[in-house]
């Protein structure tokens, strides 16, 4: 089955397998399910096709996903980056954007910078 350009794993429940989309978490995906009035205790492969034409129209008429959300959010990035607002600059340094400290637990934002030394001891060496 696939959905917005994306394959949905067949032997999955419905309601896990819409995660797979970008843009659809466990809320949305019952919300989503709810609103068709499909049983999400089916598995992706027993959808029939009205079944799947629902959910498709309905995820396209009433929320942004994979592509369009994607480019949304770069959007909104280059914008306040463009305004020179505080969060822009921390995007366009690679830093935290949302107050997480710096001096420690920047890590993976910093690409892994590990600058403590050893134990100070040299490991004699064998004859």
């Amino acid at each position: 089955m696939r959905v917005a350009g994306v394959n949905i794993p067949d032997n999955k429940k419905i309601q896990y397998a819409l995660a797979y989309l970008y843009g659809v978490g466990p809320t949305l995906a019952v919300k989503i399910l709810s609103s068709t009035k499909v049983n999400a205790d089916k598995r992706a492969k027993d959808l029939t096709p009205e079944e799947v034409n629902k959910i498709q129209s309905f995820i396209e008429k009433n929320f942004k996903i994979e592509g369009e959300l994607r480019q949304a959010v770069r959007q909104n990035i280059s914008r306040l980056k463009d305004i020179k607002a505080y969060r822009g600059i921390r995007h366009l340094r690679k830093l935290p954007v949302r107050g997480q400290r710096t001096k420690t637990n920047s890590r993976t934002v910093r690409g892994n910078v590990r600058k403590t030394a050893g134990s100070g001891k040299r490991k004699v060496e064998l004859k």
